[in-house]
């Protein structure tokens, strides 16, 4: 097994992807961030169903503004993939759930650790944040080109090299799997995605799929309104027809859209 320091072998990710829709993936050690470069691809024939991945970004970011992801060089996966063909617009809001599932499903496959999908767009091991997942997208029309961003923090950095600041502290795959690579869960994870890309036009059955995947119905829920600051608590109930959370609070319905708040 390389040692934790090695670069991603890219050429074993090829071998493993060989023959699918997912095959071209585009390697660097440094980038300022993946779903930048993949958003001056949106459109272009020539890069549909490609993975930039890099080593470390310079400035990644998180789902809200001015939030970022911040992993030390090494020590992630961190991606990009832009969709092989055009979703339709109006379902634009069910990719994330379907990314969450793939990144779900690959991760068991390749690692053996099965990870919890938290609304909107993260996954968690043991109640810590280990992925998360931020979409680009190019709209044209009735149609959208898509990059799919993902984060998946897989080996715990040495006390040097950890990221300071990160509240609450993540979670790391290699917490659980000492051995997990980064080689097989990219391909484990571009894998399932070849398996599920023709379930893109489907938003309804993606969200039914991402629900029963969560556990979603009863789960506590603790949200922070960008609005006024508001903290609401309450029990998930399911996803609405634009992936907003349906929350019961205080024995009624509260629907919570996927921009209006933050998990807390």
């Amino acid at each position: 097994m390389p040692g934790d320091d090695a670069p991603l072998d890219v050429a074993r990710v090829h071998a493993a992807l060989a023959g699918t829709r997912f095959a071209d993936v585009r390697y660097r050690a440094q980038t300022g961030s993946t779903n930048d470069d993949a958003a001056a691809l949106l459109g272009d024939p020539a890069a549909a169903g490609a993975t930039l991945v890099a080593e470390h970004q310079t400035a990644g970011r998180g789902r809200k503004a001015g939030r970022r992801w911040l992993a030390a060089p090494g020590t992630a996966l961190l991606f990009t993939t832009i969709l092989p063909a055009a979703v339709a617009t109006e379902g634009l809001w069910a990719v994330p759930f379907w990314v969450a599932l793939t990144v779900a499903d690959g991760v068991e496959a390749g690692c053996g650790v099965r990870l919890a999908l938290r609304w909107p767009n993260d996954l968690d091991l043991n109640g810590r944040k280990a992925a998360g997942i931020l979409c680009v997208s190019r709209v044209a029309g009735e149609r959208a080109h898509v990059g799919c961003g993902v984060g998946v923090n897989v080996r715990r950095p040495s006390a040097a090299a950890a990221v300071v600041g990160i509240a609450p502290p993540p979670a790391y795959l290699s917490d659980v799997a000492p051995h997990a690579a980064r080689e097989v869960l990219l391909a484990a994870i571009l894998g399932a995605m070849d398996g599920l890309v023709d379930v893109l036009d489907r938003p309804a059955a993606i969200a039914r799929a991402w629900e029963a995947r969560a556990e979603l119905r009863g789960q506590p829920y603790r949200l922070r309104l960008d609005a006024d600051g508001t903290l609401l608590e309450g029990h998930a109930e399911r996803l609405d027809p634009e992936g907003g959370l349906v929350l019961r609070v205080n024995g009624a319905e509260r629907v919570v859209h996927l921009a209006d708040a933050r998990v807390v």
